[in-house]
């Protein structure tokens, strides 16, 4: 091949080159400058405190999620208006608000499908339209798949634009109402807890309470006659049955109502704090109901206590600034004056008015709990609800009996009949 030819088949690939690069462009939609490195949503980030709802569509148009906010906070319509996740919320809005454009995909409607950006009119769209509102210009654009293999970034689309966009970020949002659950229900740890009495759906009851909330385990009342402990700490799960407890589903009470057998449980918190608790099992899905409620008789014990003891620990901090006084030699205007530099606690000042406001935290307390429970019936996880369907066979070892020659094979023996004695611990086992 001489070097003429060379030449012509380098000019004929350069007008292929330059031909394919202009009909490319040519197809492209026309755009002022490449959008690469812009905010996907610009002035959403601005405006995102101003934002009033989110509503998030699914294939065939189909309503998943409807988000607005209230007077007092943000609710999820398809679970009867109850709180949403607002943590979950504002990461899914700073989210969108900070994403920016990668890269510019296809504009061709027939690829749309590839990406999950098609219009989710269609009913096997994949994707998911977002709709934002109260903001000067309400936003609304579909999120389609991730792009795990090709490196990251969510594929979306904007409302009234052919441009398909690669943005920064997963930008996935949750589909179910049940994911944008506020999920935490309540949190009384267990060291809080005096007493806790589980009634079975067959009126059987368990008993089990602390002296002190120092006291290392729960003691066992009513344990039938015959009968040991499983072990010291058996009764122990029991007081955390309302530590750091999280719903996974909620329905308003009157739709997913109690029935007439159910589990009933009693809390008694140190600081008087009752709350009772209703389960069952609703076709599968662990159920429960709660109502708090004050007992006076702890809550004055319990603040009678602690004035006590803010009172003898004023005494011993005075006891000692004069004694260190006293040492140094100095005179009854230096032991006095050491006495009125220790703060008097407020218990002391004007105990009516200390005890009227340790009354009125302890009703708040009630009343934020009863605005939480009031109204609903919840769903749990199982290891939750384990904690609210023991009996006090669950607390004992089995007894086992002993094989007779020519008898039965051993087994368990039945429970019998219940003592009515006080609360005890299992007999100690001798040190080695």
């Amino acid at each position: 091949m001489n070097a003429k030819t060379l030449y012509t088949l380098a000019a004929v690939a350069a007008v292929a080159v330059v031909a394919a690069t202009w009909i490319s462009s040519a197809n492209r939609p026309a755009i002022e400058g490449s959008a690469q490195g812009r905010l996907l949503l610009p002035g959403l980030r601005d405006q995102v405190n101003n934002v009033d709802s989110i509503a998030l569509s699914g294939a065939g148009d189909k309503v998943l999620v409807t988000l607005k906010r209230g007077a007092d906070g943000w609710h999820i319509v398809e679970k009867s208006s109850y709180p949403a996740d607002l943590a979950k919320l504002r990461e899914f809005l700073l989210k969108l608000a900070d994403a920016t454009v990668l890269e510019e995909k296809t504009a061709n409607p027939k690829r749309y499908a590839d990406l999950g950006v098609d219009d989710v009119a269609g009913k096997d769209a994949k994707g998911v339209q977002v709709a934002i509102g109260g903001l000067k210009q309400p936003l609304k654009f579909i999120l389609g798949l991730y792009n795990g293999a090709g490196g990251g970034g969510t594929f979306v689309r904007r409302d009234g634009e052919a441009q398909s966009l690669l943005a920064s970020g997963n930008l996935l949002a949750e589909k179910s109402p049940a994911g944008w659950l506020k999920h935490d229900l309540i949190d009384i740890d267990a060291g809080r807890i005096k007493e806790v009495v589980l009634t079975n759906l067959e009126g059987k009851v368990l008993r089990v309470a602390k002296a002190q909330s120092a006291d290392a385990n729960f003691l066992v009342a009513d344990v039938p006659k015959g009968r040991e402990l499983a072990s010291d700490y058996v009764a122990n799960s029991l007081g955390s049955g309302l530590a750091n407890l999280r719903i996974d589903d909620v329905a308003a009470a009157h739709d997913l109502a109690a029935p007439d057998k159910v589990y009933k449980v009693h809390y008694l918190a140190f600081g008087g704090t009752v709350v009772d608790v209703k389960a069952w099992d609703a076709d599968g899905k662990n159920a429960l109901q709660l109502v708090a409620s004050n007992d006076a008789a702890q809550l004055d014990a319990d603040i009678t206590a602690e004035q006590a003891v803010a009172k003898a620990t004023y005494e011993t901090a005075v006891a000692a600034a004069k004694l260190k006084v006293v040492e140094a030699k100095g005179d009854d205007a230096a032991i006095a004056k050491a006495e009125a530099d220790v703060a008097r606690p407020p218990s002391l000042i004007d105990p009516a008015k200390d005890r009227s406001e340790r009354l009125a935290a302890a009703t708040k307390v009630v009343e934020d709990l009863n605005k939480t429970f009031a109204g609903w019936t919840f769903t749990v996880p199982a290891y939750a609800f384990a904690n609210f369907n023991k009996s006090v066979d669950d607390m004992l070892k089995p007894i086992v009996q002993k094989a007779v020659p020519g008898g039965k094979p051993p087994g368990l023996q039945p429970t019998g009949q219940t003592s009515r004695a006080p609360m005890v611990k299992p007999t100690p086992k001798p040190s080695p």
